[in-house]
């Protein structure tokens, strides 16, 4: 099975080859690296810019307006902060233009902590992405899913934020991608480039398929009747081991994972909510004005009579970075204990 840089490379070649995106570019993002984590690796059209966020989005503002799809990448989410200003304006075009003018274009960026990165490289953006009017945001947790959303995104005639999580991206995917060889070693042959020189090294694709997933629309993972938990990301993995794990308990938690955080799925949650009366919000962006503390109150304002206990948010603390030694990354951003401490506080409340 893939792992999520190689379906994330799958559906560029995809794009590349059937959706006319002509320019994939960014730091590194070409030849030879191929992306920090080579998710760019044989893509034709991929090209490599100076160290300059705000060129990087800049020149994908200009060729977005000239009708064009394009997809650049921030190399990392925690360098993305200089070029808001830039963000906001794409945002704000089609509204701005009454409607004449699109933005179809993709911005990439990994985001979050797991890969002990420290204070410049373990940032999250999904609550800042959340206030962007305009964009539509999305964050993968599978590698099906990274290469569906991935291309709905392509094909989204304005702009789409690709947050992708630096701790999964290495991770193997449970089904196969449409097109994808069986067995793993053949696509690792096909389509990771060999150590050493790689000048004349070329990617064998395998015939990919078209496969979407819509924007907009979450996924439940496991039914249950006790317990919602709402999650996206690295933390969605944590979420499914628990959730395995308390079912051997006998507690029943009904999983849902995000998908896309703006447009997000409110029916999903609603329905879900309506069924377990309880909810747990999990993500590793700051607990501080948390994109979970809106869906939070939400849940209260529409749902306040069904409840059996009050909404919980788990999100990571409000601190201004990440301490590289594994011991300070683990208390910054959620891990499964405090996870299973919050299940268990809510499942507490009495009616």
């Amino acid at each position: 099975m893939a792992n999520m840089a190689q379906a994330i490379r799958l559906a560029l070649h995809y794009a590349e080859s059937k959706l006319d995106v002509k320019d994939i570019f960014g730091q590194d993002v070409g030849a030879p690296l191929g992306g920090v984590f080579t998710a760019s690796q044989g893509i034709e059209t991929a090209w490599n810019t100076p160290l300059d966020e705000r060129g990087i989005i800049g020149m994908a503002t200009g060729i977005a307006l000239t009708g064009e799809r394009c997809i650049a990448e921030i190399q990392f989410c925690d360098y993305i902060f200089n070029t808001i200003d830039l963000l906001k304006l794409i945002g704000n075009m089609h509204w701005a233009s009454n409607g004449q003018y699109n933005m179809p274009l993709v911005v990439m960026t990994p985001v979050g902590a797991g890969i002990r990165g420290s204070i410049y490289h373990s940032h999250s953006f999904d609550a800042w992405a959340s206030r962007l009017p305009g964009w539509k945001v999305v964050m993968p947790s599978t590698p099906l899913d990274a290469y569906g959303l991935l291309l709905s995104a392509v094909e989204d005639p304005n702009p789409v934020l690709f947050l992708k999580p630096k701790a999964l991206l290495r991770v193997k995917g449970k089904e196969l991608i449409p097109g994808e060889p069986e067995n793993e070693s053949e696509l690792k042959g096909m389509i990771d480039a060999p150590l050493g020189d790689r000048s004349k090294w070329k990617p064998r694709w395998p015939d990919i398929q078209d496969y979407r997933v819509e924007i907009g629309k979450g996924k439940i993972l496991n039914e249950g009747r006790d317990l919602t938990i709402v999650s996206y990301g690295r933390t969605l993995v944590l979420c499914e081991e628990i959730v395995q794990e308390m079912a051997s308990q006998n507690i029943s938690i009904e999983l849902i994972d995000l998908r896309s955080i703006y447009p997000y799925d409110w029916q999903m949650i609603k329905q879900s909510v309506l069924k377990t009366k309880r909810v747990l919000f999990v993500n590793e962006d700051t607990e501080v004005t948390n994109f979970a503390e809106h869906l939070a109150y939400r849940t209260t304002q529409e749902l306040f009579y069904d409840l059996y206990a009050k909404p919980k948010v788990v999100a990571g603390k409000n601190l201004p970075g990440i301490g590289l030694h594994p011991n300070l990354e683990e208390v910054s951003v959620p891990y499964k204990h405090e996870i299973i401490d919050a299940i268990k506080e809510v499942l507490s409340d009495v009616p």
